[in-house]
Protein backbone atom coordinates (compact mmCIF):
# COMPACT_ATOMS: atom_id res chain seq x y z
CA UNK A 1 0.00 0.00 0.00
CA UNK A 2 1.42 3.38 -1.01
CA UNK A 3 2.18 5.90 1.71
CA UNK A 4 1.97 8.78 -0.75
CA UNK A 5 -0.62 11.44 0.05
CA UNK A 6 -3.68 11.56 -2.18
CA UNK A 7 -3.45 14.50 -4.58
CA UNK A 8 -6.14 17.12 -4.12
CA UNK A 9 -6.97 20.50 -5.60
CA UNK A 10 -4.06 22.10 -7.46
CA UNK A 11 -1.87 19.04 -6.92
CA UNK A 12 -3.94 16.90 -9.28
CA UNK A 13 -2.78 16.07 -12.81
CA UNK A 14 -4.91 15.04 -15.78
CA UNK A 15 -3.63 12.14 -17.88
CA UNK A 16 -5.38 11.73 -21.25
CA UNK A 17 -4.96 8.36 -22.96
CA UNK A 18 -5.73 7.29 -26.49
CA UNK A 19 -7.08 3.74 -26.88
CA UNK A 20 -6.09 1.89 -30.06
CA UNK A 21 -2.34 1.55 -30.43
CA UNK A 22 -1.87 3.18 -27.02
CA UNK A 23 -3.83 1.33 -24.35
CA UNK A 24 -4.73 -1.68 -26.49
CA UNK A 25 -3.02 -3.70 -29.19
CA UNK A 26 -4.40 -4.19 -32.70
CA UNK A 27 -6.35 -7.24 -31.52
CA UNK A 28 -7.94 -5.33 -28.61
CA UNK A 29 -5.68 -6.84 -25.94
CA UNK A 30 -4.68 -4.61 -23.02
CA UNK A 31 -1.69 -5.54 -20.91
CA UNK A 32 -2.33 -6.11 -17.19
CA UNK A 33 0.75 -3.98 -16.51
CA UNK A 34 -0.81 -1.02 -18.32
CA UNK A 35 -4.14 -1.43 -16.49
CA UNK A 36 -2.32 -1.66 -13.15
CA UNK A 37 -0.36 1.56 -13.76
CA UNK A 38 -3.53 3.43 -14.76
CA UNK A 39 -5.19 2.21 -11.55
CA UNK A 40 -2.15 3.20 -9.47
CA UNK A 41 -2.07 6.78 -10.76
CA UNK A 42 -5.83 7.13 -10.27
CA UNK A 43 -5.47 5.86 -6.70
CA UNK A 44 -3.00 8.69 -6.09
CA UNK A 45 -5.83 11.15 -6.78
CA UNK A 46 -5.02 12.07 -10.37
CA UNK A 47 -7.56 12.24 -13.19
CA UNK A 48 -7.35 9.76 -16.08
CA UNK A 49 -9.44 10.63 -19.14
CA UNK A 50 -9.85 8.40 -22.18
CA UNK A 51 -9.59 10.36 -25.44
CA UNK A 52 -10.22 8.24 -28.52
CA UNK A 53 -11.46 8.16 -32.07
CA UNK A 54 -13.73 5.26 -31.11
CA UNK A 55 -17.46 5.70 -30.69
CA UNK A 56 -18.72 5.84 -27.11
CA UNK A 57 -20.19 2.34 -27.34
CA UNK A 58 -16.81 0.93 -28.40
CA UNK A 59 -14.97 2.94 -25.72
CA UNK A 60 -16.96 1.81 -22.68
CA UNK A 61 -15.57 -1.78 -22.64
CA UNK A 62 -12.02 -0.36 -22.34
CA UNK A 63 -13.15 2.00 -19.58
CA UNK A 64 -14.68 -0.97 -17.72
CA UNK A 65 -11.43 -2.93 -18.11
CA UNK A 66 -9.62 0.00 -16.49
CA UNK A 67 -12.19 0.12 -13.65
CA UNK A 68 -12.83 3.82 -14.31
CA UNK A 69 -16.22 4.34 -12.71
CA UNK A 70 -17.05 8.00 -13.24
CA UNK A 71 -16.13 11.26 -14.93
CA UNK A 72 -16.12 11.94 -18.64
CA UNK A 73 -14.62 10.35 -21.73
CA UNK A 74 -13.79 11.93 -25.08
CA UNK A 75 -14.99 9.87 -28.05
CA UNK A 76 -15.23 10.24 -31.84
CA UNK A 77 -12.09 12.43 -31.89
CA UNK A 78 -13.72 15.06 -29.69
CA UNK A 79 -17.13 15.28 -31.36
CA UNK A 80 -18.75 13.26 -28.56
CA UNK A 81 -18.17 13.70 -24.82
CA UNK A 82 -19.92 11.29 -22.47
CA UNK A 83 -20.41 10.88 -18.74
CA UNK A 84 -19.40 7.40 -17.60
CA UNK A 85 -22.28 5.68 -15.79
CA UNK A 86 -22.04 1.91 -15.47
CA UNK A 87 -25.59 1.78 -14.08
CA UNK A 88 -26.89 3.16 -17.38
CA UNK A 89 -27.93 0.47 -19.91
CA UNK A 90 -25.28 1.70 -22.36
CA UNK A 91 -22.67 2.49 -19.72
CA UNK A 92 -22.66 6.20 -20.52
CA UNK A 93 -24.77 9.29 -21.05
CA UNK A 94 -23.93 11.81 -23.79
CA UNK A 95 -22.95 15.25 -22.49
CA UNK A 96 -22.11 16.87 -25.81
CA UNK A 97 -22.55 15.69 -29.39
CA UNK A 98 -21.23 18.07 -32.06
CA UNK A 99 -22.49 17.42 -35.57
CA UNK A 100 -22.23 18.56 -39.18
CA UNK A 101 -23.96 17.97 -42.51
CA UNK A 102 -21.88 15.32 -44.35
CA UNK A 103 -23.35 15.85 -47.82
CA UNK A 104 -20.77 18.32 -49.18
CA UNK A 105 -17.83 16.40 -47.76
CA UNK A 106 -19.04 13.03 -49.04
CA UNK A 107 -19.90 14.44 -52.46
CA UNK A 108 -16.36 15.81 -52.83
CA UNK A 109 -14.65 12.68 -51.55
CA UNK A 110 -16.68 10.37 -53.78
CA UNK A 111 -15.37 12.31 -56.80
CA UNK A 112 -11.75 11.63 -55.87
CA UNK A 113 -12.16 8.28 -54.12
CA UNK A 114 -14.95 6.48 -56.03
CA UNK A 115 -13.92 3.03 -54.77
CA UNK A 116 -13.57 3.98 -51.10
CA UNK A 117 -15.70 2.65 -48.26
CA UNK A 118 -17.68 5.36 -46.45
CA UNK A 119 -19.39 5.31 -43.05
CA UNK A 120 -21.08 7.90 -40.84
CA UNK A 121 -21.57 8.00 -37.09
CA UNK A 122 -25.13 9.03 -36.31
CA UNK A 123 -25.89 11.28 -33.34
CA UNK A 124 -27.02 8.29 -31.26
CA UNK A 125 -23.64 6.62 -31.75
CA UNK A 126 -24.78 4.05 -34.32
CA UNK A 127 -23.11 3.71 -37.71
CA UNK A 128 -24.25 3.47 -41.30
CA UNK A 129 -21.90 2.27 -44.02
CA UNK A 130 -22.23 1.52 -47.72
CA UNK A 131 -19.33 -0.97 -48.11
CA UNK A 132 -17.97 -3.36 -45.46
CA UNK A 133 -15.53 -2.18 -42.78
CA UNK A 134 -13.30 -4.32 -40.53
CA UNK A 135 -15.36 -5.83 -37.73
CA UNK A 136 -13.58 -3.84 -34.99
CA UNK A 137 -13.87 -0.48 -36.76
CA UNK A 138 -17.52 0.43 -36.20
CA UNK A 139 -19.74 0.30 -33.14
CA UNK A 140 -21.83 -2.64 -32.02
CA UNK A 141 -24.86 -1.23 -33.82
CA UNK A 142 -24.25 -0.60 -37.51
CA UNK A 143 -26.25 -0.90 -40.69
CA UNK A 144 -25.32 -1.31 -44.33
CA UNK A 145 -27.18 1.22 -46.42
CA UNK A 146 -27.07 2.87 -49.87
CA UNK A 147 -24.53 5.67 -50.24
CA UNK A 148 -27.24 8.32 -50.56
CA UNK A 149 -28.61 7.37 -47.13
CA UNK A 150 -25.29 8.36 -45.52
CA UNK A 151 -26.09 11.96 -46.44
CA UNK A 152 -29.60 12.25 -45.00
CA UNK A 153 -28.82 13.37 -41.44
CA UNK A 154 -26.33 15.46 -39.50
CA UNK A 155 -23.56 13.21 -38.16
CA UNK A 156 -20.72 13.45 -35.65
CA UNK A 157 -18.15 11.73 -37.86
CA UNK A 158 -17.46 10.51 -41.38
CA UNK A 159 -15.04 7.59 -41.79
CA UNK A 160 -13.33 6.81 -45.09
CA UNK A 161 -11.43 3.60 -45.80
CA UNK A 162 -9.58 3.01 -49.06
CA UNK A 163 -8.09 -0.49 -48.86
CA UNK A 164 -4.93 -1.18 -50.76
CA UNK A 165 -4.36 2.45 -51.68
CA UNK A 166 -0.92 3.97 -51.22
CA UNK A 167 -0.98 6.39 -48.28
CA UNK A 168 0.85 9.19 -50.11
CA UNK A 169 -1.57 8.90 -53.02
CA UNK A 170 -4.47 8.93 -50.58
CA UNK A 171 -3.15 12.05 -48.85
CA UNK A 172 -2.82 13.78 -52.22
CA UNK A 173 -6.39 12.92 -53.17
CA UNK A 174 -7.73 14.12 -49.80
CA UNK A 175 -5.88 17.39 -50.31
CA UNK A 176 -7.44 17.74 -53.77
CA UNK A 177 -10.88 17.22 -52.24
CA UNK A 178 -10.30 20.40 -50.21
CA UNK A 179 -11.91 19.58 -46.86
CA UNK A 180 -12.23 23.19 -45.76
CA UNK A 181 -15.43 22.80 -43.75
CA UNK A 182 -14.28 20.02 -41.44
CA UNK A 183 -11.30 18.83 -39.43
CA UNK A 184 -9.72 15.56 -40.46
CA UNK A 185 -7.00 13.14 -39.41
CA UNK A 186 -5.37 10.39 -41.43
CA UNK A 187 -4.77 6.94 -39.98
CA UNK A 188 -1.75 4.72 -40.58
CA UNK A 189 -3.21 3.29 -43.77
CA UNK A 190 -5.62 4.90 -46.19
CA UNK A 191 -8.07 5.78 -43.42
CA UNK A 192 -9.65 9.17 -42.83
CA UNK A 193 -11.64 10.42 -39.82
CA UNK A 194 -13.61 13.60 -40.47
CA UNK A 195 -15.02 15.66 -37.59
CA UNK A 196 -16.85 19.01 -37.34
CA UNK A 197 -14.70 22.07 -37.98
CA UNK A 198 -12.57 23.08 -34.99
CA UNK A 199 -13.37 19.90 -33.07
CA UNK A 200 -10.61 17.57 -31.86
CA UNK A 201 -9.60 15.57 -28.81
CA UNK A 202 -7.84 18.75 -27.66
CA UNK A 203 -10.97 20.93 -27.68
CA UNK A 204 -12.93 18.38 -25.65
CA UNK A 205 -10.07 17.78 -23.22
CA UNK A 206 -9.68 21.50 -22.58
CA UNK A 207 -13.32 21.71 -21.46
CA UNK A 208 -12.85 18.74 -19.15
CA UNK A 209 -9.59 20.14 -17.75
CA UNK A 210 -11.23 23.46 -17.00
CA UNK A 211 -14.29 21.82 -15.41
CA UNK A 212 -12.11 19.64 -13.19
CA UNK A 213 -9.90 22.54 -12.14
CA UNK A 214 -6.64 21.04 -13.35
CA UNK A 215 -3.75 23.43 -13.98
CA UNK A 216 -2.78 23.82 -17.65
CA UNK A 217 0.79 22.66 -17.05
CA UNK A 218 -0.29 19.55 -15.12
CA UNK A 219 -1.42 17.60 -18.14
CA UNK A 220 0.04 14.45 -19.71
CA UNK A 221 -1.27 13.05 -22.99
CA UNK A 222 -0.27 9.77 -24.65
CA UNK A 223 -1.18 8.68 -28.17
CA UNK A 224 0.09 7.05 -31.33
CA UNK A 225 -1.79 8.51 -34.30
CA UNK A 226 -2.15 11.59 -36.43
CA UNK A 227 -5.46 12.28 -34.73
CA UNK A 228 -3.45 12.74 -31.51
CA UNK A 229 -1.21 15.51 -32.84
CA UNK A 230 -3.58 18.35 -31.93
CA UNK A 231 -3.84 16.82 -28.45
CA UNK A 232 -0.03 16.88 -28.26
CA UNK A 233 0.04 20.50 -29.38
CA UNK A 234 -2.57 21.46 -26.79
CA UNK A 235 -0.70 19.77 -23.93
CA UNK A 236 2.66 21.29 -24.85
CA UNK A 237 1.20 24.78 -25.39
CA UNK A 238 -0.02 24.81 -21.79
CA UNK A 239 3.26 23.54 -20.36
CA UNK A 240 2.17 19.91 -20.14
CA UNK A 241 3.78 16.78 -21.58
CA UNK A 242 2.93 14.80 -24.72
CA UNK A 243 4.20 11.25 -25.23
CA UNK A 244 4.07 9.41 -28.55
CA UNK A 245 3.99 5.63 -28.67
CA UNK A 246 7.13 4.12 -30.14
CA UNK A 247 5.38 2.54 -33.13
CA UNK A 248 3.65 5.78 -34.19
CA UNK A 249 4.41 7.42 -37.55
CA UNK A 250 7.50 9.63 -37.68
CA UNK A 251 5.53 12.87 -37.84
CA UNK A 252 3.55 11.86 -34.73
CA UNK A 253 6.72 11.06 -32.81
CA UNK A 254 8.24 14.39 -33.84
CA UNK A 255 5.14 16.23 -32.59
CA UNK A 256 5.49 14.86 -29.04
CA UNK A 257 7.59 16.02 -26.08
CA UNK A 258 9.07 12.53 -25.85
CA UNK A 259 8.65 9.02 -27.25
CA UNK A 260 7.85 6.04 -25.05
CA UNK A 261 7.97 2.32 -25.86
CA UNK A 262 5.62 0.65 -28.33
CA UNK A 263 2.20 -0.62 -27.32
CA UNK A 264 3.60 -4.18 -27.41
CA UNK A 265 6.24 -3.08 -24.88
CA UNK A 266 3.73 -1.36 -22.58
CA UNK A 267 4.63 2.22 -23.47
CA UNK A 268 1.83 3.70 -21.35
CA UNK A 269 3.01 1.77 -18.30
CA UNK A 270 6.56 3.04 -18.90
CA UNK A 271 5.35 6.64 -18.73
CA UNK A 272 3.06 6.17 -15.74
CA UNK A 273 5.59 4.14 -13.74
CA UNK A 274 7.83 7.20 -13.97
CA UNK A 275 5.07 9.59 -12.88
CA UNK A 276 6.65 10.31 -9.51
CA UNK A 277 9.87 11.17 -11.31
CA UNK A 278 7.95 13.71 -13.41
CA UNK A 279 6.53 15.25 -10.23
CA UNK A 280 9.98 15.37 -8.65
CA UNK A 281 11.48 17.05 -11.72
CA UNK A 282 8.73 19.63 -11.67
CA UNK A 283 9.30 20.32 -7.99
CA UNK A 284 13.00 20.90 -8.63
CA UNK A 285 12.22 23.17 -11.60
Amino acid sequence: MSNQPIAQGDDRWMIALDVDGTLVHDDGYMSAVVAAEVARVRALGHEVVIATGRSAANTIPVIRDLAIDGGEAVCSNGAVTVRIDHDHPRGFEPIEVISFDPRTVLTELIKYLPDAHFAVEELDGTYKFHKPFPAYALGDVNEETPLEDLMRNHVSRVVVLSPGQDLDEFLALVKLAGLHSVSYAIGYTAWLDISPQGVSKATALERIRENRGIKRDQVIVIGDGRNDMLMFEWAKAGGGLAYAMGQGPEEVRHAASAVTATVEDDGVARVLSGFEGILFSRALG
